[in-house]
């Protein structure tokens, strides 16, 4: 697994990092919150590097990504992303969100039609009410220490600076605790073919990720036997499910190919 390209661009007044894989039709990796391109996307890259031209990139305040001192909304995240890609020429792909990633693609495609060809969208929320009970009390009491040691690992492996790490944990927590539910015509406009995928035991109620899918005309959906993203990455105890993958894997690729 070695990228065909990395490095920045300057985008909306930060330096934001992305790596590429592969060739083929663009398909556009988004990771989830306090997370970066390899930790959420290192298995979906080896199993898809062959097949697509896989897009990475780090969001703001993440990963390898510059830091802003402003609130971070999914909005901001979206029209950072369109910009990277316009600066590197892509016009139109399809794209793969993960959890605060998934969020981040459904605006895209809100945002940003003409640019997407198809959704993936992982383990993602549009109303509070969709979590599972107690989420929204818990960030309220989010705490450094309270983040799960991989995250803080994988953070200061890419960014050895601890006040980055701080920033990055302060404005994820700020951006759930102050999360106000969309419109469902966000997700009703959304034209373009979409997945929506979850795992039974993750952190939305499956009714909820039911709710998004009958919004979102003609859209499929999977909901696996899962906790948070285990159907697609390691879990946070390292643990690799790799045929669960394979099969999440398989039935993206088939998504993307019909």
């Amino acid at each position: 697994m070695n990228p065909v390209e990395k490095g920045y661009k300057q985008v909306n007044g930060i330096r934001m990092y992305y790596e590429i894989y592969g060739s083929g039709e663009p398909l556009v990796l988004i990771h989830g919150g306090g997370s970066s391109i390899l930790f959420d996307y290192k298995e979906v890259i080896s199993r898809l590097e062959n097949q697509f031209q896989l897009i990475g990139i780090d969001l703001q305040n993440h990963g390898m990504s510059e830091h802003r001192d402003i609130p971070e909304t999914f909005e901001q995240d979206a029209r950072d992303v369109a910009a990277l890609l316009k600066e590197i020429n892509v016009r139109k792909a399809s794209f793969w969100g993960f959890s605060n990633g998934g969020s981040t693609v459904m605006q895209l495609a809100h945002l940003f039609p003409e640019i997407v060809e198809k959704l993936v969208v992982a383990s993602a929320f549009y109303k509070r009410a969709g979590m599972m009970d107690g989420f929204f009390e818990s960030m309220m009491e989010a705490t450094l220490e309270s983040m799960p040691e991989p995250l803080k690992i994988n953070f200061l492996n890419l960014n050895p600076d601890f006040s980055k790490l701080e920033n990055m944990f302060d404005k994820d927590s700020k951006r759930m605790q102050t999360f106000e539910d969309w419109s469902d015509d966000v997700l009703k406009g959304i034209k373009s073919p979409t997945l929506f995928i979850s795992g039974d035991k993750d952190v939305m109620k499956p009714e909820h990720v039911v709710e998004m899918w009958r919004l979102v005309e003609g859209s499929q959906l999977m909901i696996l036997p899962a906790t948070h993203g285990s159907y697609m990455m390691a879990d946070f105890g390292g643990n690799v499910d790799e045929k669960l993958i394979d099969l999440t894997v398989s039935e993206v690729e088939k998504f993307l190919r019909n």
